[in-house]
């Protein structure tokens, strides 16, 4: 259990990227990867698509069979053991590496269109796809992974709403410290832009942000003026190590994990509790042997929803009031909210900052709300930092389910 784990490869695609050097400088630059979209029965909408080439690693017919969310993991897992130059039945045995991901939701793209086609020709049940079992299962983007690169070790997703990505991550360095893997390929995905239903959902609860004439700024985080958040899709998967291990292959790494922490409000479907928050971020400190004041980013949720970010804000404020070199950033402005995969694009981007020593900006906060104000909030522009050497992570979501993880740099 006291097994040191690392960050070595990193695949990704965003709205405003499909490599971690792509995002870095999107994030950087304030490059925003939102535009306009048809929704089904709703109209034009503001939303995040991810333009990565499906074909790259997955044949048509897989591709057919499969689900969005599917392709988005597939993509991001070979490119993360690309980046991370793993070879896998020679630098680990097909059964030594398992696959944990985490998911809002997924198969509703599918589902959607199946139903939508039944209902244009007659109710006829025969048009139902074979494929959509499969589709459908709660493991069925990691098993895709598996799938597509003959992994025959243990896969499953983590069902975690929005804190999703971090769960993933936050699975995979547990199965690595209990011995269960050799390596781990975590992380988080989404298809959610791709289905009506999400987008009806989130405009039944007045919670939807949308601007038609500008649509790079229809998610405001921390703004007075912010209506709601935007559905985005996207992923972010990490190869995990132990540190013996990257250290024996020659690995680069990126980060070394230094503590995580999961709780739950157990208060309301949706509203989130400050107390939750400020005790899931206490505990991930805890395990890191950190203090508040040496954290250098607080990476924020920030969906752009009244409630998530005062709540939120209030939370921050309480942990590190009296930190003066701890700096605060989101990146909800820059690519919407991508769900599942939130956490690990999240992360993924900020992640960076240990090599530029940059901590990139929020966006679209013009007048930021009085009850947000947070100490060291970086905003419009880059700050820089002479050295970070920590980041924590926050993510949280629907159902009351609270994430925090803490990265930090590596030293030997």
């Amino acid at each position: 259990m006291n097994k040191r784990i690392v960050i070595t490869g990193i695949g990704l695609t965003a709205p405003n990227g499909n490599s971690l050097k792509e995002f870095r400088h999107s994030l950087l630059e304030g490059r925003s990867g939102l535009s306009v979209t048809d929704v089904r029965y709703m109209g034009k909408r503001v939303a995040g698509f991810c333009d990565f080439d499906e074909s790259k690693y997955q044949k048509k017919k897989a591709r057919r069979r499969g689900t969005r969310a599917g392709a988005v993991a597939i993509y991001c897992a070979n490119e993360a053991l690309s980046d991370a130059g793993v070879e896998l039945g020679a630098d680990y045995h097909h059964d030594e590496v398992g696959v944990y991901l985490g998911i809002t939701e997924h198969g509703n793209v599918e589902t959607e269109e199946e139903v939508f086609q039944m209902h244009e020709n007659n109710l006829d049940y025969k048009l139902w796809s074979p494929h959509h079992n499969p589709r459908t299962v709660a493991n069925s983007p990691a098993g895709e992974v598996t799938l597509n690169l003959k992994i025959t070790g243990p896969h499953y997703t983590i069902g975690a709403a929005c804190a999703g990505g971090n769960a993933g991550i936050i699975q995979g360095i547990q199965m690595l410290k209990l011995g269960e893997v050799e390596m781990a390929l975590a992380g988080g995905v989404s298809e959610s832009p791709h289905t009506f239903g999400i987008f009806a959902g989130f405009e039944a609860q007045g919670a939807l942000g949308f601007d038609l004439e500008n649509p790079a700024q229809s998610i405001k985080p921390m703004d007075v003026s912010r209506k709601g958040t935007v559905i985005s899709e996207g992923g972010a998967v990490f190869v995990l190590e132990t540190l013996e291990s990257a250290q024996k292959r020659g690995a680069k790494i990126y980060a070394e994990v230094a503590g995580h922490a999961m709780n739950s409000d157990a208060s309301d479907f949706v509203n989130p509790n400050t107390a939750r928050q400020v005790q899931c971020m206490h505990k991930a400190l805890k395990m890191a042997k950190m203090e508040p004041e040496d954290i250098n980013i607080v990476s924020m949720h920030a969906t752009g929803t009244g409630a998530g970010d005062i709540s939120e804000s209030k939370a921050i404020m309480e942990v590190y009031s009296e930190s003066e070199d701890t700096y605060i950033n989101f990146s909800k402005g820059h690519i919407g909210h991508a769900m599942g995969a939130a956490g690990a694009l999240e992360l993924a981007g900020n992640i960076p900052s240990f090599i530029d020593g940059q901590i990139h900006p929020g966006i679209n906060c013009e007048n930021l709300d009085p009850e947000c104000e947070i100490k060291n909030l970086v905003l419009s522009k880059p700050k820089e930092v002479k050295i970070i050497n920590s980041i924590m992570n926050n993510s949280f979501g629907m159902v009351g389910i609270n994430s925090s993880l803490v990265v930090k740099r590596f030293l030997a």
